[in-house]
């Protein structure tokens, strides 16, 4: 049975391949059809369709509780 991640706003996702400047984080900032993330360590963000975050994802990191 496939399982479906759970990933919400101000989660922190690790993807299995880096971004150019060498970071595998990245800052959930929305979620939808398509789910923009921020990258932790250069600040660049961009928007990629979920199906190929959810393929991607190695870990996630929830956001802390307020």
């Amino acid at each position: 049975m496939l399982q479906i991640p759970h990933i919400g706003t101000g989660d922190i996702l690790e993807l299995k391949k880096p971004h150019p400047c060498g970071e595998k984080r990245f800052r959930v900032m929305r979620t939808g059809s398509d789910i923009r993330l921020v990258c932790v360590g250069c600040g660049r963000d961009m928007v990629l369709p979920r199906e190929k975050v959810e393929k991607a994802i190695r870990r996630i990191t929830p956001a802390p509780e307020e």
